[in-house]
């Protein structure tokens, strides 16, 4: 059942403050040019330590393997658990195409301009994910490789084990051009192949892995989701036996996740009225002004909907730093006018936002639950 728009549901009243990401310290963006520094260069203190030693580094990315998540279940995933490190900062928003291209980019949401799931290119709302439009496939229309302009890993060629059908995909082609794809068709196949270049003597490998995004966005907290989780600490105990002598497993998340449900509320009438259309995501949802109309927006938004979200301008939350230190116009343009982040566990609706099935758990806020992922690190 949706909820009204102004339902408060014993809500607070002052808002919490969000979990900011920590660009210049522990964040995503750090992983990369830290692990692919020339051996003997210094490693940020926030890294495990074996990564300092390591001949062989593998980073592999669970989707949606948030850190509280992950400590409420800890005796489901003995693997993960005995391993050394701890969490870390997501980006803003906290979702996959954002996270992920930070991840391989080592550069913010900001500068790398994916600065969500579904944003505003070329006159129209871009879904980043799928790469379509208002009118279908956009491939053509806006080119992945200009939409995000940077070359990830540094410029190496880095082998990149994933589903063997994400491979042709133009958000792919947007944050992993250049890399050496090699796709596995089964979960099993994703230690066996990690195996395989650690022998043929790769320094560094990426691998990804988005059963427990998944399984969340679909079914929720709950017995399937626990059973997710077990698989996967399966995988990465299959992961770490291949590792030989001086390698290292690395393992970490582009985002947490929160139980949704059927909370999902559409923004007020008053807030409608001023609103050209909607983009971003239920837990980041951006607003964009009809024309002359940026200031009844703001404070339509934040009379109606500011007991359960931290709403705030555009121009504020760069001013504050959630993308990066650095924003650039064009990168600037392609979010809304008024953010709509919810503190509380409840979704914005847009219609034009539609997939195969409601999603009962959700990420993209700025709550521990979504901005917290773990870096653990295991040796073989």
């Amino acid at each position: 059942m949706a909820l009204p728009p102004d339902e408060v549901m014993d809500w607070p009243r002052v808002s919490p403050q969000p979990v900011l990401p920590n660009y210049s310290g522990a964040n995503l963006r750090g992983l990369v040019p830290a692990l692919l520094a020339p051996r003997g260069a210094t490693r940020p203190g926030w890294m495990p330590a074996a990564v300092a030693t390591a001949q062989q580094v593998v980073l592999l990315v669970v989707d949606g393997l948030g850190w509280e998540q992950l400590q409420e279940r800890q005796s489901l995933a003995p693997t993960l658990s005995a391993m050394a490190g701890g969490p870390i900062t997501s980006v803003a928003p906290s979702t996959t195409a954002t996270a992920l291209t930070s991840i391989t980019t080592g550069l913010t949401p900001g500068e790398h301009g994916l600065v969500g799931y579904r944003i505003e290119v070329a006159g129209d709302v871009l879904n980043v994910l799928r790469w379509y439009g208002s009118h279908g496939d956009a491939r053509r229309q806006v080119l992945p490789s200009s939409t995000q302009p940077f070359v990830p890993f540094m410029g190496e060629g880095v082998a990149v084990v994933s589903k063997a059908e994400l491979e042709s995909s133009a958000f792919s082609e947007a944050h992993l051009r250049g890399c050496e794809p090699v796709g596995y068709r089964t979960a099993s196949g994703l230690p066996v192949t990690i195996g395989n270049l650690l022998r043929r003597g790769d320094r560094f490998v990426y691998a990804y892995y988005d059963g427990i995004d998944k399984i969340a966005h679909e079914r929720g907290f709950g017995q399937f989701y626990d059973a997710e989780l077990r698989a996967v600490d399966r995988l990465i105990a299959d992961t770490v036996a291949v590792l030989p002598p001086g390698a290292v497993l690395l393992v970490t998340a582009d985002h947490g996740q929160v139980h949704v449900g059927d909370a999902i509320v559409t923004p007020h009438l008053e807030v409608l009225r001023s609103c050209r259309h909607q983009s971003g995501e239920g837990r980041f949802r951006w607003l964009h002004a009809k024309p002359g109309a940026h200031a009844d927006l703001l404070a339509a938004a934040v009379e109606h909907h500011g007991h359960h979200a931290w709403v705030h301008s555009r121009a504020d939350l760069i001013e504050r730093g959630w993308f990066g230190p650095t924003v650039s116009p064009p990168v600037a343009a392609r979010y809304g006018d008024v953010a709509l982040v919810p503190f509380e566990p409840i979704s914005f609706d847009d219609p034009a936002d539609t997939g195969a099935f409601p999603l009962v758990c959700r990420h993209g806020s700025l709550t521990s639950a979504e901005m917290l992922v773990p870096l653990l690190a295991a040796t073989g």
